[in-house]
């Protein structure tokens, strides 16, 4: 039986139907990655700007139906050696598939003054942007701290990923963990932020620092 003007033979049938059923399902089993979802996409479109059905770019890549499939629609993600082979099969450069990534690179830019949501709803804190989570589910986010007396000393906080502070004003205690550290203006201190951490007492009435935390969500098995 020939579908396409071209007899590819029963086995290749039979993957024929077997990436149709992954495509009819890609979606659900798309990881979210828009990196990944946006490649997929440039394949596909020049794939079908050549006139070329799957198969065939399969074929010509060196590639299995199903890998084929799950590239196109962004379930896995393609190693360089791979893409290059793609890019090849496709007579194109390398980086035309790489450019849509140029465009999911995120930046947020916050006008002296200004402040987004997140900690700067907590008094003392501005924030200065924050990232989205990226593929990996990490999601930065930096914050200008400013506390002027004991009382605005907020409760101390742990959640996973790593967190930097740069004191700009002022004279601090900072704990982390079991550990003090007696903090002036150019001092900084990186640590893991799954332990208890945050300003013990200040030792001036005014201190600013700023604050950049990185988190990932705890996994869930």
């Amino acid at each position: 039986m020939t579908t396409t003007g071209l007899d590819f033979g029963g086995r290749d049938m039979a993957d024929a139907a077997l990436a149709l059923n992954q495509d009819q399902h890609a979606l659900r089993g798309a990881n979210g990655n828009r990196l990944e979802m946006a490649i997929g996409r440039e394949v596909r479109a020049y794939r079908r700007k050549h006139g070329m059905t799957i198969i065939e770019l399969a074929r010509a890549a060196g590639l299995s139906l199903g890998m084929m499939s799950k590239i196109e629609n962004g379930i896995i993600s393609a190693s360089l050696t791979t893409l290059h082979q793609l890019s090849r099969a496709l007579a194109v450069p390398l980086s035309v598939l790489l450019k849509p990534s140029e465009k999911l690179r995120d930046a947020k830019f916050v006008k002296a003054g200004a402040a987004a949501e997140r900690c700067g709803t907590r008094a003392g804190h501005r924030s200065l942007g924050y990232v989205v989570p990226d593929a990996a589910g990490v999601s930065v986010e930096p914050c200008l701290v400013t506390l002027t007396d004991d009382a605005d000393r907020p409760v101390l906080s742990q959640h996973a990923g790593m967190k930097f502070i740069y004191i700009l004003e002022g004279e601090m205690v900072w704990r982390h963990g079991a550990a003090l550290y007696g903090m002036a203006p150019g001092d900084s201190l990186f640590f893991d932020a799954a332990s208890p951490h945050g300003p013990d007492r200040l030792l001036k009435p005014r201190v600013r620092f700023l604050s950049v935390a990185s988190c990932r969500p705890a996994r869930k098995d």
